[in-house]
């Protein structure tokens, strides 16, 4: 949400917040200066102030966030998005205090898969404690958990059975998990084939508390609360597009059209989520029409160089890089 004065997450509808103004910190160290954001603001920030505490970040926002639901008035509902930074660079558990990063926190002398559990680990305890303490105050029965991720594996995670990684439009790097829990109305142990992607959020949490986005700021995503709910799946349509290696990413039903490394591809993912059956050749016009399709909606859109200068002036830099 980029950083204050002009941007930050209390400007954009939260009445609180407690974390960092950049994508990653080191797990110890957090007054280490951030790209694109002010050395006075690079740490941890408590409303719009630096908090100086020590400890093992991850274990931090675990303990804001049971402070953030014990604090919530109870009478009315709260909405609270919870980013851990866990398991993002650097490689850092909660017993590594004493492991040295660079000024770079992509650190790529350090790590180990062992060292990525731990992190993962740590994580699934803050998650634990979560839901332990909705438990213990009566609010778990009616409160909506969702879990999932921004982008794919990387590193030392394990994407298996899809390929790519983080940064590539195969599925590896933008499929993701999707877990969400609401025990009054989705029945325990079910799964959906509905395709879905994180801006279906704002229109599904708004759909199941009864409210509606604001006139004239029609959501880009699906209200997924009546497939969640029992209602047959929808066939949809998706894109994607990524500058670096000029990759671009159509998916319509089990079809994905995919431009990566100079190279075109027709997958069909009910069959091959590995996508390694190059089915271009032999459904030609369904490429043709899903490659049509891309170029059609990506003439709509922003060209990259608009966003990257728009970003880099809003946001000193902060996130010209992830476009």
């Amino acid at each position: 949400m980029g950083a204050p004065p002009a941007y930050g997450p209390l400007k954009s509808g939260y009445d609180r917040f407690y974390g960092i103004y950049g994508g990653g910190t080191d797990y110890f160290d957090f007054n280490k200066e951030l790209p694109g954001v002010p050395p006075e603001l690079s740490g941890l920030i408590d409303q719009d102030r630096l908090d100086r505490r020590e400890g093992y970040v991850t274990e931090i926002f675990g303990d804001e966030a049971l402070k953030a639901i014990e604090n919530a008035p109870n009478d009315r509902p709260f909405f609270m998005s919870l980013h851990f930074t866990a398991p993002h660079w650097p490689w850092q558990g909660p017993d590594d205090k004493d492991v040295k990063v660079g000024g770079a926190l992509t650190h790529f002398d350090g790590g180990s898969i062992a060292t990525y559990a731990e992190m993962v680990r740590s994580m699934d305890e803050q998650v634990g404690r979560l839901l332990d303490l909705l438990e213990r105050s009566g609010l778990a029965d009616n409160t909506i958990v969702a879990f999932t991720s921004d982008n794919g594996g990387e590193r030392f995670s394990d994407t298996w059975p899809l390929v790519g990684a983080k940064t590539e439009l195969l599925e590896g790097g933008i499929r993701v998990p999707l877990l969400m829990r609401w025990p009054a109305r989705i029945a325990a142990g079910s799964k959906t084939d509905q395709t879905a992607i994180s801006m279906d959020a704002l229109p599904t949490f708004l759909a199941a508390a009864g409210a509606e986005p604001g006139a004239g700021f029609a959501p880009d995503g699906m209200n997924l609360a009546p497939v969640l709910l029992g209602a047959p799946i929808v066939d949809r349509e998706l894109f994607w597009r990524y500058k670096a290696l000029e990759q671009a990413a159509h998916r319509s039903g089990p079809w994905k059209y995919l431009q990566i490394n100079g190279h075109e591809y027709l997958f069909n993912l009910a069959q091959d989520q590995r996508e390694r059956a190059n089915l271009a050749a032999r459904e030609p016009a369904r490429f043709r029409a899903m490659k049509e399709r891309f170029a059609a909606w990506n003439a709509d859109m922003l060209p990259y160089s608009i966003l990257n200068d728009s970003y880099a002036n809003k946001n000193n830099g902060a996130w010209v890089d992830r476009y």
